[in-house]
């Protein structure tokens, strides 16, 4: 056993595991390989995380769950679809607690869309001449326009895509972060269907849906 090993306490790996929600064994493993670092064995656990999600996301999600949140003395209302493999993941209580938890997120940030690739192409079209007008003010030349361009479009992304966003319960961590996680722990791909979002007296009120692939 290496002296890293040693050192690294039951009491790590449930605080660990609380944060993250991983196994037990993948939080000691993380913790060994960050050298007992606890922000770093987060930040591992999330890439595996991610890393697992990507191999999962070809596979069939036709299971799943409707949830609602009603928020603000019954002002703000949100329907989410969540899809995941099978109905027994669909019915735990960690695949309940992500549906709440993203619903939650909707009424609270009002994305118009999940993911980058659902964004219309009118609508990056406007945003992308908007900040080309803007950088074109500072005279500075062309690719370094385009660069000032290319990040205001990241920040754009993560204010109108629901994947994007920083979770509200905990600004470090992505919605889609936050859906690997739970992929990571229950084994099934999972995603984000569609929703509805409804404001009362507001007449722009949000649906949105994945996009179709050809």
């Amino acid at each position: 056993m290496s002296p890293v090993t040693e050192t690294i306490s039951a009491a790590m790996v449930k605080e660990l595991r609380e944060k993250t929600g991983a196994p037990m064994m993948d939080c000691r493993n993380a913790l060994t390989e960050a050298k007992g670092d606890m922000e770093e064995a987060v930040v591992v656990l999330r890439k595996r995380g991610m890393a697992s999600a990507a191999k999962k996301a070809s596979r069939t999600a036709s299971e799943g769950a409707v949830g609602t949140y009603i928020h603000a003395g019954g002002k703000i209302g949100v329907l989410l679809e969540i899809n995941c493999e099978s109905d027994f993941v669909a019915r735990t209580p960690d695949f309940q607690e992500l549906l709440k938890d993203i619903a939650m997120h909707i009424a609270a940030t009002d994305p118009r869309y999940i993911r980058k690739e659902d964004v219309t192409a009118e609508d990056l079209e406007r945003e992308k001449e908007i900040y080309r007008a803007q950088a074109a003010q500072t005279g500075k030349p062309a690719p370094v326009i385009e660069k000032i361009v290319e990040g205001k479009m990241s920040k754009f992304y993560e204010e109108v895509c629901l994947l994007e966003q920083p979770f509200i319960k905990e600004q470090t961590v992505t919605i889609a972060q936050l859906i690997a996680q739970k992929v990571g722990k229950l084994g099934e791909n999972i995603q984000v269907r569609r929703f509805a979002r409804f404001k009362v007296g507001d007449a722009n009120w949000t649906v949105a849906q994945i996009k179709a692939t050809a």
